[in-house]
Formats: C-alpha cells, sequence, structure tokens
C-alpha cells in the first residue's frame, strides 16, 4: 500500500459521493416514462438487497469491511446496469460515459479498500452478497433494478463520505 491510501480512499468516496445524485437523475432522465414522474414508486429500494452501511459501526475495522462489502455490490451492479443500458439505450453516451467513470472510481475504491483491510487488519477474504443478475429479465425490470441500485446508492454513499 501507498502511504496515502487511505487519504485516496477517502477522496474516491467523496467523488462518488459528489456525482451520485446526477448519475441517478441522467438514469432516470434515459429511462424515460414512467420512471420520471413515478420515481418513488418503481424506484423504491425496499424489498431490494443492498448491503447495510450504518455510522454506528464500533470499529475502524468495521466500518472498511462494510465499505468493502458495499462498494464490492456497487461495482458488480454497476456491471449489469451498464451492460443493460448498453443495450437498452445505446445512444445515451452520457450516461454510459458517467456509468464507466463510476465504476472504474469504484473499482479503484476496491483496490485500496483490498489494501488497507490487509495492511491494517490482516482480513485477506470479505464474505460479500451480490444482487440480481438482471441478464434474461424483461427491459422493463432491468430498468427498474437500476433505478433501485442506483437511488439506494445516493443514499448510502452520502453516509459513507460523511464517516470517512
Amino acid at each position: 500500500c501507498r502511504s496515502n491510501v487511505y487519504e485516496q480512499t477517502r477522496k474516491q468516496v467523496a467523488l462518488l459521493n459528489a456525482t451520485a445524485q446526477d448519475l441517478f437523475s441522467l438514469y432516470l432522465k434515459c429511462q424515460g416514462e414512467p420512471f420520471s414522474s413515478e420515481t418513488d414508486k418503481l424506484c423504491s429500494p425496499n424489498g431490494f438487497f443492498f448491503p447495510d452501511f450504518h455510522e454506528n459501526r464500533t470499529s475502524e475495522k468495521e466500518v472498511m469491511v462494510a465499505m468493502y462489502k458495499l462498494f464490492a455490490f456497487l461495482n458488480a451492479s454497476l456491471g449489469n446496469i451498464t451492460r443493460d443500458q448498453e443495450e437498452l439505450n445505446p445512444t445515451a453516451k452520457e450516461l454510459l460515459d458517467r456509468l464507466h467513470n463510476t465504476t472504474k472510481t469504484t473499482q479503484g475504491l476496491i483496490s485500496n479498500l483490498t489494501c488497507l483491510l490487509c495492511k491494517n487488519y490482516n482480513i485477506f477474504q470479505v464474505d460479500v452478497r451480490y444482487g440480481p443478475n438482471s441478464k434474461g429479465k424483461r427491459a422493463f425490470k432491468k430498468k427498474q433494478q437500476g433505478c433501485q441500485v442506483l437511488r439506494k446508492y445516493v443514499q448510502v454513499i452520502s453516509h459513507a463520505a460523511r464517516i470517512l
């Protein structure tokens, strides 16, 4: 690990937090109706698995493990969302660029978290639960799943940014 890995991690989370709402808004715009007008109903993450991330973790170690689980889940979900959008909205260049950039930042963050977990806590493996794969689902379900993930992401990333 480099000496500045924690600071780099903090900056990556801050960047993701600063861009999350715009990504979600652009995603909604590109999905069209009814997602633009019925966001609360269609994009509610209730009943949709997303890794827990609470601010009352008792140790920095627990925070880092929770962050790793969160961003590993998010990275896989972003892969699904990007693949689906390349199929459903191939001309939505701005959305696809933002999804790719968010994925790249998330992958860098996972690398830094892996380094911190190994170096600081001797943790070499973390059990991660992933969300459902959208492959083979109907277009509406793919859009809805992406909407649910990104909405929850906007909520959770702000908590992560406050903690670091």
